[in-house]
């Protein structure tokens, strides 16, 4: 039985992109794969698809960033956690944080290396600013764990 980041791992992306079957393969853009790993697999809250949302546009990605970011908290990596990255003020990248084999790491896709999964330190060595998001019902049952520096 092959576990289930392979779905992900064997996919293409296309910004945009939801999950689409188009030409014998899955599609999505890296917001996609955060959204559905986390709700399918991990069992958190589905969040919106801002389908109408390309990373061409940082600004805009940034807004809808801003709008979920509003009912989240920050956190260390964890499972489940969105990993947002940041180019200055614009978020530019996001990842979903998974546990593998007792490890923490990251899940992502992006138009240079496709999907992938890396460890937590392999995934932020590239980028100045990652910050991790839970889900605030979540921050709230674990208040005792402290917010990334």
């Amino acid at each position: 039985m092959t576990h289930w980041t392979e779905h992900y791992l064997k996919a293409k992306y296309r910004d945009g992109a939801r999950g689409e079957f188009e030409d014998g393969a899955y599609w999505y853009d890296c917001w996609a794969v955060a959204r559905e790993a986390r709700h399918v697999h991990l069992g958190k809250r589905l969040l919106p698809s801002w389908a109408h949302v390309r990373n061409t546009m940082p600004r805009l990605f940034t807004r809808a960033y801003k709008a979920e970011a509003a009912s989240m908290d920050e956190c260390k990596p964890e499972p489940g956690a969105i990993a947002a990255v940041f180019r200055g003020s614009l978020m530019v990248h996001v990842g979903v944080v998974l546990e593998l084999d007792g490890r923490l790491c990251v899940l992502e896709i992006n138009p240079k290396s496709g999907a992938r999964i890396r460890s937590v330190k392999d995934f932020e060595a590239p980028y100045l600013r990652v910050i991790y998001y839970r889900d605030r019902d979540e921050a709230d049952a674990n208040r005792d764990l402290p917010i990334q520096d």
